[in-house]
């Protein structure tokens, strides 16, 4: 089966993005922070962690917690300055981590790039020591639900022809089935809505951009997008009290390594 997402494109985009990250910060300081909140929902005390693909939001709030903390990344960009040890992905089919290393594992929005999500998360449960947590953040289905449609429609009308421009992602109802595939003890998927408003909808855009989540697929438009793509596209975006109101559908997912 021809693969769904270029890797290659993936780590173009991340090494691009680090360059004018900074400006998003906040934004995955906030997502980070919703999903390490959970850590105090357990007596357990962790040591070791594992941030995986934290864009260097995730590692330092883990070892201002006291962990000692592994940053892995897609590209060297956002791997600078990471506390403690650094390790970069360079396979999506093997991330070369050390099995039973680590207490906890974090995977902040950087999942759903992946097309053996199941083979991915087995290989973080393998980097668990027994009876270690996992928790991973994913978008959902409905994330980017009206700029999807707004560029289909926009594409159709000026070329006669459509070609995806956002990635796919999974239903809920699927999330916790991945875990518990995987090889996770007592999997959990919850999901929440986060609203992303924008008076300017070009903003949307350079955001994108800037957080290295532009088009990856395989099957993307390789020419360049006719000129009123984008303007058209988001001149058909709804528009509520004068701003865009795009949805973040934010799913989290807890499990455990066996004993």
């Amino acid at each position: 089966m021809h693969p769904l997402f270029n890797f290659d494109a993936l780590t173009r985009h991340r090494a691009r993005a680090a360059k004018n990250f900074a400006r998003l910060a906040p934004v995955f300081e906030n997502l980070s922070a919703r999903l390490l909140e959970r850590l105090d929902d357990t007596s357990r005390r962790f040591t070791t962690a594992l941030d995986f693909g934290g864009r260097g939001i995730t590692g330092p709030a883990l070892a201002a917690r006291g962990l000692r903390v592994t940053s892995a990344e897609f590209t060297p960009e956002f791997l600078a300055g990471a506390p403690g040890e650094t390790h970069l992905i360079t396979n999506p089919e093997n991330f070369a981590l050390p099995e039973a290393a680590f207490d906890l594992v974090i995977a902040p929005l950087s999942l759903h790039w992946f097309d053996d999500l199941p083979g991915a998360l087995i290989q973080l449960r393998r980097a668990l020591k027994p009876e270690g947590l996992f928790l991973g953040a994913i978008p959902l289905l409905g994330t980017l639900q009206p700029l999807r449609e707004a560029l289909l429609e926009a594409e159709e009308e000026l070329t006669g022809r459509v070609s995806p421009r956002i990635s796919p992602f999974p239903e809920l109802r699927d999330a916790a089935g991945l875990l518990q595939r995987a090889g996770f003890a007592l999997p959990v998927a919850d999901a929440e809505e986060i609203t992303l408003s924008y008076r300017d909808p070009f903003k949307l855009l350079h955001d994108l951009r800037a957080a290295g989540e532009t088009n990856a697929l395989f099957a993307r438009a390789r020419a360049i997008p006719p000129q009123a793509l984008f303007p058209l596209a988001l001149s058909k975006l709804p528009v509520s009290e004068g701003r865009v109101h795009m949805p973040l559908n934010l799913g989290s997912l807890t499990g455990w390594a066996p004993s």
